[in-house]
């Protein structure tokens, strides 16, 4: 059997495999995940730094497995709106922005840029950005849309998805000290824990070419820039090519 490569954007566990029983480790059971078979390493390289696309979500194909493997494995699914949300902090801490970026049927539909905090840090930063995109979100939810919210905050996701049920149960406390930037989290899980069933909430990789990462990493640098205090909507011209020249969080 030729030697194939599974690429895998978004699970336990992203990055380029050469066997099939590890990636499917990273994506079994793992709410929105991504990933693909390639034929050659070149080919798959190149895809993961190219980053998930929806033209990647037409032509996904369950990676090729035995029978007993099919069962766990399933291929990746494009929602109605996908919210991409970045946080970007110069230096750290000290000036912090936030960006959102929104696709409606795979299209760059919305950019949002703000929340500066003039003593924040990169941690703040992404936990305004996942706040506004769980409200947005919530919006879309309530409009029948199916939505994903994808940050290449780790720290954020835990925080809110998988570290603050338990945190609320001991009274919003943690063995060894303070939970630090417990407001903000509050507020995320609050939204969350009404929408956590229909949401599909993310780990994408920074920096590697995704382009809803990127293009809200340059809107949370822009925030911070501007000094804007608000979310505000980008109303520039939304040129891609232009828009990924802007500095960089």
């Amino acid at each position: 059997m030729a030697q194939k490569f599974y690429v895998v954007w978004s699970g336990r566990n992203t990055g380029v495999f050469t066997d099939w029983a590890t990636a499917l480790q990273s994506v079994d059971k793992h709410p929105g995940a991504r990933y693909k078979s390639f034929s050659t390493r070149a080919e798959a390289e190149a895809a993961y730094r190219a980053g998930f696309t929806a033209s990647t979500a037409r032509n996904a194909n369950p990676a090729k497995q035995s029978s007993s493997d099919k069962s766990a494995a399933h291929v990746a699914h494009r929602c109605d709106v996908s919210i991409y949300c970045d946080g970007a902090c110069e230096p750290n801490p000290g000036n912090a922005g936030s960006g959102v970026v929104v696709y409606r049927g795979g299209e760059l539909a919305e950019l949002w840029y703000g929340l500066y905090n003039p003593a924040g840090t990169n941690n703040t930063a992404e936990l305004n950005a996942l706040h506004a995109a769980l409200g947005m979100a919530e919006k879309e939810i309530a409009a029948d849309n199916s939505v994903e919210i994808c940050s290449d905050s780790q720290y954020a996701i835990h925080c809110v998805r998988d570290w603050a049920p338990g945190w609320e149960k001991r009274g919003w406390k943690k063995a060894g000290g303070e939970i630090k930037n417990l407001d903000i989290i509050q507020a995320c899980y609050l939204v969350y824990r009404r929408i956590e069933d229909e949401l599909r909430l993310t780990h994408v990789a920074a920096h590697v070419g995704t382009e809803g990462n990127e293009l809200a990493d340059r809107m949370a640098m822009y925030g911070a820039l501007a000094k804007e205090s608000d979310l505000r909507l980008y109303t520039e011209t939304m040129d891609i090519p232009t828009l990924l020249k802007l500095r960089a969080g």
